[in-house]
């Protein structure tokens, strides 16, 4: 590659050090021209800082002076990178030296691809896909996110079946590449989110002005998942479903927002009820708490983050017309392949 672009993997951190430790040394042996290796720091007290100056000096650190969670964290972390791409990678992630250049040729083909994500397999189990991202991610018409290799619970083994790279609807943040000059056009990450679907809000966005975002069979990383949050953690479920209110708001016309939110909320509450049923009650209050959230921040304009002007086109490639809910647990569709291609837009 002749001049290639700047690339930096820029990785946030909050008290970490246990996945700096184990999964630094693959970032490190990354293969790429151009490229810098950031560590952004949202105000850690387990001596990550300390831990990376003295074993990684060539690491460039920036600092937050507090916990802005994912969202706010990497705002403030990106506007003090120079770079023409960003790579956006967790902590928990493994890596492959050729891992970037795949990548970064894919989206260096078309002006118009804004964001991309390669291959995200389980770290615990190589052969099967791992649930934030697997092999590129979609949406159904109702916001509920899913991927090809991962619907719901359901996670496949990787056996070759998605191995054409293509555009989807959305990249997951646990391995993003975006251009530098797209992610400031978009806005960057709404901070209302924290964390959880933030990267898929703004892919929408990038979606909306116009946009490609990418799935590159070509590359591929080894993620160990639920290193912030764990599963079954009710602040997890809240964000999850606060967030993606949220995520329709921003994104949706007006108008079928307005059809499509209260469907939402319904659908949730079936939800409510299932967590009831199942003796979890936190997860169940989590939830009436993130309606609560979403209807207050209705009445709110402080904090409303300042979205770019829709295009006219609508609808958007990558989005399933039709309920991936009903697909799954009353039609018994587990794998994406089920789905018929017709339905997608």
């Amino acid at each position: 590659m002749n001049n290639p672009p700047k690339v930096a993997v820029v990785i946030l951190n909050w008290n970490g050090i246990k996945h700096l430790r184990q999964f630094l040394p693959s970032v490190m042996t990354s293969v790429y021209p151009n490229l810098e290796i950031i560590v952004g720091d949202n105000a850690s007290t387990d001596g990550s800082v300390g831990f990376i100056r003295q074993e990684y000096p060539s690491i460039k650190i920036i600092e937050n002076d507090q916990n802005y969670g994912f969202t706010g964290g990497y705002n403030k972390v990106l506007d003090r990178v120079e770079a023409d791409y960003f790579i956006l990678l967790n902590s928990d992630v493994e890596v492959s030296p050729g891992w970037i250049a795949p990548v970064i040729s894919l989206m260096e083909s078309d002006p118009l691809i804004a964001a991309a994500a390669p291959k995200i397999k389980a770290f615990n189990q190589r052969n099967y896909f791992e649930h934030a991202g697997a092999a590129g991610g979609f949406i159904d018409m109702f916001g509920y996110p899913f991927c090809q290799g991962r619907m719901f619970y359901e996670i496949e083994e990787d056996k070759g079946q998605y191995q054409q790279s293509h555009e989807v609807f959305w990249a997951t943040g646990a391995a993003m590449f975006i251009k530098k000059h797209c992610w400031q056009e978009a806005g960057g990450f709404d901070d209302r989110f924290f964390a959880h679907m933030e990267e898929i809000d703004l892919c929408w966005r990038l979606k909306n002005i116009g946009y490609k975002v990418m799935y590159c069979a070509e590359s591929e990383v080894f993620h160990l998942g639920g290193g912030t949050l764990n599963v079954e953690n009710p602040f997890k479920t809240f964000l999850n479903f606060r967030n993606n209110l949220l995520l329709l708001q921003n994104n949706l016309p007006f108008w079928r927002a307005m059809f499509i939110i209260p469907i939402r909320i319904w659908m949730d509450l079936l939800a409510l009820f299932r967590f009831l049923g199942e003796g979890k009650r936190k997860d169940a209050w989590a939830v009436s708490r993130a309606h609560q959230n979403f209807v207050l921040s209705l009445f709110k304009s402080k904090g409303q983050p300042k979205l770019p002007v829709r295009a006219k086109h609508y609808p958007l490639k990558g989005i399933y017309n039709d309920s991936i809910v009903w697909a799954f647990f009353k039609q018994k569709k587990r794998h994406f392949t089920e789905l018929d291609p017709a339905d997608f837009l």
